[in-house]
């Protein structure tokens, strides 16, 4: 059975959405989910798993969050993490979702290897529920 790690941050309640129902299609597939608010989370949660998730809303100059998500992030810096298959999402509002480019990149450098990425501007639709759902299955195929 795969296991998947899910770390999030939600302000106003999207990317928590988003994070559950990424959970249920994860479940769905079989796999074992740990769901964590990222004040939560640690670094073995993280490499513990065969995969993970990662959840932000774009904040200030069109970054993840910089109080909680940028500082557990960058503990990765120097934390092997083998190519670890990842997922980013995350909601926005103001910004046409660029940070979510940035997170990217971001993750890149540290090693992670990003398959699945979703952005929703503000709330998500029902058709990007099912996206979500879907992100959750293939990153325990």
């Amino acid at each position: 059975m795969k296991k998947l790690t899910i770390i999030y941050l939600s302000n106003g309640g999207n990317v928590e959405v988003l994070a559950n129902h990424i959970a249920k299609g994860a479940k769905d597939a079989g796999a074992e989910v740990l769901i964590k608010l990222v004040s939560q989370a640690t670094v073995e949660d993280v490499t513990g798993a065969d995969a993970v998730a990662f959840g932000s809303p774009s904040m200030d100059n069109n970054r993840i969050d910089q109080q909680e998500m940028q500082p557990f992030i960058n503990k990765f810096k120097l934390t092997p993490v083998n190519n670890k298959t990842t997922g980013l999402f995350g909601s926005y509002g103001w910004d046409n979702g660029e940070f979510m480019n940035k997170w990217v990149s971001l993750m890149k450098e540290y090693e992670f290897n990003v398959t699945e990425k979703l952005t929703v501007n503000e709330a998500p639709t029902d058709e990007q529920l099912a996206e979500a759902e879907k992100m959750g299955k293939n990153l325990v195929k």
